[in-house]
């Protein structure tokens, strides 16, 4: 006879086992004895009516849910020599059949879960001891500051260890009471959920990473002079969130660290011994060789300036009326105000440079006119009519001293402000530095 077993391609038999019934009288008689003797030792089945004719079953009668006729159809489909089953079934309203088996699963479930009592102290028991220890581990600050470069770092090493405890001691009291299921859906849902917190959080996420891998490679001191990108001052410390700079204004400036830590930094105080660079043009008729030599030799003689490095000099171009010429010379910024070094050192080489007789003009552009009208000379910016050339008595340079001694106002607000609270940085001056 026929069944419901299905087959796949190959006439494998389908994994759900079949229900032989014994032959009685009739194949048909045999199947209702069958699924009446199943049945009755299933709760909420025993009043089902069974009808069997030439292999097609019938099920009729009052059920108390479609999850029961469900399961009696699906039963019935597995008995041997059925060719279909089908369904008449009246939903059974009475009180006593639909209320009683909630109120039987309710108490079993209550009964479990009294009966789980002692399994579950044991796995709160187990999770609190091991959320304990990392609490005590994460409270030892003094190892970890030890162990760290900085307190940031310190502390965010120890909330590691307490949440990394705290998860274990969860994790394993999910595995006691046998809940691998709890713990898959749990680990899932937060790593949803983290993802969509990253997605939504990423700029302060960027800050935060940005922070601790500055706060490792330290790349400059407290109190060093610093251009990063645009913006120049002294670095007055470095929090978990923001880099502090003392502009040369003397304005506080707070850099996120995740701008800084992309950024460029140029650090002056790094090395001591910095370049300074200016031009000054001679008349297009004078030697420059003779201006390099004349102009060198005055920046030498100036005690701010270092004698190794040596200054140097060069013809940057020749202009339509002037020679333009580079100098260069070098100060020890520890000891020397670089922009009033190169103050000074301008100001002695133009100095040193009209007394020996070059002339430093500027550049000159003659307009012509058609008409009576005068020729007229524009220098600079401002127009005059050409007049005779007068003779003007020559000027002696200035021999005042220049002050070019290092200006501290900005390092000292710098370090009256870091005495207030130096805790709250996370420069070490015991971490090498970048």
């Amino acid at each position: 006879m026929p069944n419901l077993a299905s087959t796949d391609a190959s006439g494998a038999s389908d994994p759900e086992p079949i229900i032989e019934s014994e032959v009685a009288g009739s194949e048909d008689q045999a199947i209702a004895n069958r699924l009446k003797g199943i049945f009755d030792e299933i709760g909420g089945l025993g009043e089902i009516k069974i009808n069997v004719k030439a292999g097609v079953v019938n099920l009729s009668g009052p059920i108390a849910d479609e999850a029961t006729a469900a399961r009696a159809k699906a039963i019935a489909q597995r008995v041997s020599g059925v060719v279909t089953v089908e369904t008449g079934f009246e939903r059974n309203m009475s009180v006593g059949s639909n209320v009683e088996p909630v109120v039987d699963e309710i108490s079993d479930n209550i009964s479990g879960f009294l009966s789980a009592l002692p399994l579950i102290g044991i796995a709160l028991a187990v999770a609190l001891i091991v959320g304990l220890l990392g609490h005590f581990l994460a409270s030892l600050m003094g190892f970890w500051k030890r162990v760290t470069p900085n307190i940031f770092l310190a502390e965010l090493v120890a909330t590691t260890v307490r949440v990394l405890f705290i998860g274990m001691g969860l994790f394993i009291a999910l595995d006691i009471l046998n809940a691998t299921a709890v713990i898959g859906a749990v680990l899932g849902g937060a790593g949803v959920i983290g993802l969509a917190v990253g997605f939504a959080l990423r700029d302060t996420v960027d800050n935060y990473v940005s922070s601790i891998m500055l706060s490792i490679r330290q790349p400059f001191r407290a109190n060093d002079h610093v251009l990063i990108g645009d913006r120049e001052g002294h670095v007055v410390r470095l929090t978990s969130r923001a880099t502090i700079l003392m502009t040369l204004d003397g304005n506080h400036l707070r850099i996120p660290n995740s701008t800084v830590f992309k950024a460029e930094i140029l650090n002056y105080s790094t090395n001591p011994q910095r370049r300074f660079t200016f031009e000054l043009g001679v008349d297009a008729e004078d030697d420059p060789a003779a201006a390099i030599e004349t102009g060198l030799r005055a920046i030498n003689e100036q005690p701010f300036v270092l004698d190794d490095p040596e200054a140097t000099a060069e013809i940057q171009k020749v202009g339509d009326s002037n020679i333009v010429i580079t100098f260069h010379g070098w100060v020890d910024q520890r000891e020397s105000d670089f922009n009033k070094a190169r103050g000074a050192a301008i100001r002695v080489t133009k100095n040193i440079l009209e007394e020996s007789g070059f002339a430093l003009p500027e550049p000159i552009y003659r307009l012509r006119f058609d008409g009576d009208a005068r020729p007229f000379e524009q220098t600079g910016k401002t127009q005059t009519a050409a007049k005779p050339a007068q003779e003007k008595a020559p000027t002696k340079p200035a021999t005042a001293k220049v002050d070019v001694s290092r200006e501290k106002h900005v390092e000292n607000l710098v370090d009256s402000e870091r005495a207030v609270d130096p805790a709250a940085d996370l420069l070490n001056d015991n971490q090498p530095v970048e």
